[in-house]
């Protein structure tokens, strides 16, 4: 069993499921949707955050990489990814925390052992822990199944925030750990969802049938953005209700576009490519939530 990157804890999370929740985010995503605010999350393996407003250019870090990963061009100061070893020695000469490397590994006790501080608040509101990412359905299923398990056996509700794309067996094997998977859908027309996330929707629709088949309790979850599934006549989300109608979908969450976390892109040395993107307008939201009301859908806007 092989302990995966975690990005990060967030206590007293309020948007990935009901009540109160710690929301554990796994490092690695399958999919490279060009909306994504946390670019951080894709990759399966540590990287270096740098903070160039927090930077002086003090050149320390450069001085002091004993693997030469560092170095300045054009004023600017720039990571050669192939020679970084993340020995954090950068961070030790950085004065000014300019640099920051993410992803840590836990044990599962020492996760539980964190995940248990908030128990109170998991009681009082009827909340529990999620396991996010990235996507926590392509980590080491043995570990997300024994994570979870241990918190089953303390008497955690479970939520599974997945986007969909990783092989059945996987969700067959967390199936009797879980609560609720919060699942997404983006698109339904497999040439668009190619185009926007660089992967095919053929899997993670089979998924999430084969899931309702099974009677899991399952969340939808769809992110709204002007240009990629939100058009004049509503087309794609009219392709959405009529393919989970005959399924088993406890309720449906409309999430609109945000770019708050475009600024992250620059600090892992990517290049944002949703500049072009947009929120729907609060009408247009409220007309795609009629859309699913008049289907018999339990929806709300937001998480």
């Amino acid at each position: 069993m092989k302990n995966p990157l975690i990005l990060n804890i967030q206590k007293y999370s309020l948007h990935d499921g009901d009540g109160i929740r710690t929301t554990i985010f796994f490092k690695g995503c399958p999919l490279e949707c060009i909306w994504c605010h946390n670019p951080e999350s894709q990759a399966y393996n540590k990287e270096v955050l740098y903070n160039e407003e927090k930077c002086t250019k003090c050149q320390a870090c450069i001085k002091k990489c004993p693997h030469d990963a560092i170095y300045i061009e054009a004023d600017n100061i720039c990571l050669n990814k192939k020679n970084c070893e993340f020995c954090e020695t950068c961070l030790d000469y950085c004065l000014n925390n300019a640099r920051e490397i993410v992803g840590k590994t836990y044990d599962i006790k020492d996760l539980i052992k964190e995940i248990c501080k908030d128990m109170v608040f998991y009681e009082q509101s009827g909340g529990g822990v999620t396991l996010s990412g990235g996507e926590v359905m392509t980590q080491d299923i043995d570990y997300i199944k024994n994570l979870a398990r241990s918190c089953k056996e303390k008497g955690i509700n479970v939520a599974i925030d997945t986007c969909g794309y990783s092989k059945f067996e996987n969700y067959e094997a967390i199936l009797p750990f879980t609560d609720i998977f919060l699942y997404d859908i983006k698109l339904i027309d497999e040439d668009k969802h190619k185009l926007f996330t660089n992967k095919s929707n053929d899997l993670i629709l089979s998924n999430l049938v084969k899931l309702s088949e099974k009677g899991a309790n399952i969340n939808i979850r769809i992110p709204l953005i002007e240009g990629v599934n939100i058009d004049e006549n509503n087309e794609e989300i009219k392709k959405m209700i009529d393919f989970i109608k005959p399924l088993n979908i406890s309720k449906v969450n409309l999430l609109p576009y945000h770019n708050i976390g475009m600024h992250k892109y620059k600090k892992l040395y990517m290049n944002y490519e949703g500049d072009d993107l947009k929120r729907p307008s609060d009408e247009k939201l409220e007309e795609i939530k009629e859309l699913f009301k008049q289907n018999n859908f339990d929806v709300k806007i937001g998480g």
